[in-house]
């Protein structure tokens, strides 16, 4: 049986193929390097446009709930250690022997004042 030849001298999996689609040249060695090159830089600019922000904004809102946890707990002991050292400090002879409702008094005139004051401060909504 003689041996046909094919007339078209072009690559395997080319043929019928528009020039215009043709494959640019690459080295064979080389194409599966340069891709998985292109895929890792393509998703890590990804990563960095979307994923980067987020974790940030992730990172500073978690870090203002724990600075507003522990900066009211401060707040709160800090006053409650004020009542105590007042209480022990307050002289009997003006207040009386129980003058617990002193130092309550004096520690909470001056919140009062500024919760005062930031309650006149604040925008009252136009009537619609």
């Amino acid at each position: 049986m003689p041996q046909t030849r094919p007339t078209d001298q072009r690559e395997p999996g080319t043929a019928g193929r528009p020039s215009s689609y043709a494959a640019p040249a690459v080295g064979t060695s080389d194409w599966p390097v340069q891709a998985a090159d292109t895929i890792e830089r393509v998703v890590q600019g990804v990563r960095d446009k979307t994923t980067g922000p987020a974790i940030t904004a992730a990172r500073w809102l978690v870090a203002g709930l724990v600075l507003l946890l522990v900066g009211t707990m401060v707040a709160i002991l800090l006053a409650v250690a004020l009542v105590r050292m007042l209480d022990a400090y307050l002289p009997d002879s003006v207040f009386g022997k129980h003058h617990v409702w002193a130092a309550h008094a004096i520690v909470g005139l001056p919140l009062f004042g500024i919760g005062l004051l930031l309650l006149r401060r604040r925008g009252i909504p136009a009537e619609a």
